[in-house]
């Protein structure tokens, strides 16, 4: 692997806001797109997150493709939506685009434990991240499936070696954490403004 697992996600980054800094749809889930290779390393014990991932990016995808021009801009859908009054609908692409950012929280507090945490095995920098992240959104029921999923997460060093490919691992772990970070908050941001960002699973 030229690279490592990490180099089309860094790549992709370049491209997700305009020079006013809008964030572009397409982009942004194509981006969104190249960390599930990355995922698919985890084994079984990442595929609820893969799954929920995937099944937002199909649904914003899916409605950016009825009309690429109206949903250009990312947050295009939620204010479309708000003005219907259906973007707290369990379906909406407000709740797809919420829930896909929370995913990728857990992933960029995962990969910063295993920066940060060397000696840390992987069970616990994942059930760090989950703590720090989804835990508060989840429901009794999303809690304990997602619990006992982290409980199959792979050994570190086997993982390790596997992403780690030609390149300098740690470094391309701490730049996409350092530049996806900024473009989740960016997210949070604006659903927080009008209103969005709290809502829960069951």
């Amino acid at each position: 692997m030229e690279g490592t697992v990490f180099t089309p996600c860094l790549e992709g980054m370049k491209h997700v806001k305009t020079e006013h800094g809008e964030m572009l749809t397409k982009p942004f889930l194509e981006l969104c797109k190249t960390i599930l290779p990355v995922i698919d390393k985890f084994g079984a014990a990442m595929t609820l997150v893969k799954s929920d991932i995937g099944g937002n990016i199909s649904r914003l995808e899916k409605n950016y493709l009825s009309d690429p021009d109206k949903f250009k801009y990312l947050y295009t859908f939620v204010q479309v939506e708000i003005e219907s009054k259906t973007a707290k609908g369990s379906s909406s692409c407000t709740n797809g685009l919420l829930w896909l950012t929370r995913a990728m929280d857990f992933l960029v507090e995962l990969f910063r434990n295993l920066v940060a945490h060397q000696d840390w095995s992987m069970s616990q920098a994942c059930g760090d991240s989950y703590q720090k992240t989804l835990k508060k959104w989840h429901g009794w029921l999303a809690s304990s499936s997602f619990t006992m999923a982290l409980k199959l997460a792979p050994d570190r060093k086997r993982f390790m070696d596997v992403i780690s490919g030609s390149g300098d691992i740690y470094a391309d772990m701490e730049r996409f954490c350092a530049e996806f970070g900024p473009l989740l908050q960016d997210n949070h941001k604006f659903l927080a403004s009008v209103g969005m960002d709290d809502m829960k699973a069951s």
